[in-house]
């Protein structure tokens, strides 16, 4: 571990002070607070608020720090992408175009851009996994690594207003809930179940609108 993140660690302590008890575990001011900033984050997405990035910037931060202090690296190093990625995603929204150089509008991948990002996120999920084992003291390094990679998937789609981030999120989700149960993250835990429910609710209001906006051209 170097200096600099000892540090951080160190600096942080603090916020990982329980605010309260749940299901037999200790939930910590910090993973309380990012879980409010992170639910904040998709009911902005599911309205395609722009206001959902900068949210996302402070939540992923947070995370960051707390997946630091729970040894989950490939999380850790994913809320830093996360950040750049919410960067580009919120000036994508804000001043972004499309075809024609039209505002970018809610859309469907194709079918082989479907399966090439499939692919892509099959390949890099070993590649994260075998990297987290080598060079961590990660007990969970390919379970931490598969929603690592589909999570910079589905967050480039989300970028683009691709419809199909809300299927690969759901995905995520579902396996993050197994992840952060067995690291005793409870009440980030909760977070990511209901994230998957609020997943399948995207994934019908942005189809809805997809729909929408194909009629009217």
């Amino acid at each position: 571990m170097t200096t600099l993140l000892a540090d951080l660690l160190t600096v942080t302590a603090p916020l990982m002070r329980p605010a309260f008890h749940l299901l037999g575990g200790d939930v910590s001011w910090l993973e309380l607070v990012a879980v409010v900033l992170a639910v904040a984050m998709v009911l902005c997405n599911l309205r395609v608020n722009p206001l959902g990035w900068p949210l996302a910037i402070a939540s992923s931060a947070l995370y960051g720090v707390l997946f630091l202090h729970s040894r989950l690296y490939g999380e850790a190093a994913l809320q830093l992408v996360f950040i750049v990625l919410a960067g580009w995603g919120w000036w994508v929204w804000l001043r972004g175009s499309g075809a024609a150089g039209r505002p970018l509008r809610v859309r469907w991948l194709g079918p082989r851009a479907r399966w090439w990002a499939l692919a892509l996120t099959a390949a890099a999920w070993p590649l994260l996994g075998v990297l987290l084992d080598r060079i961590t003291d990660s007990d969970v390094p390919y379970l931490d690594s598969l929603p690592t990679v589909a999570s910079i998937t589905g967050q480039v789609l989300l970028a683009r207003k691709w419809v199909d981030n809300w299927p690969v999120w759901f995905a995520v989700n579902l396996v993050s809930v197994g992840l952060f149960a067995i690291k005793g993250l409870w009440l980030t835990v909760a977070l990511y179940a209901l994230f998957a429910g609020l997943s399948v609710v995207g994934w019908r209001a942005w189809a809805a609108l997809a729909s929408a906006q194909a009629r009217h051209g």
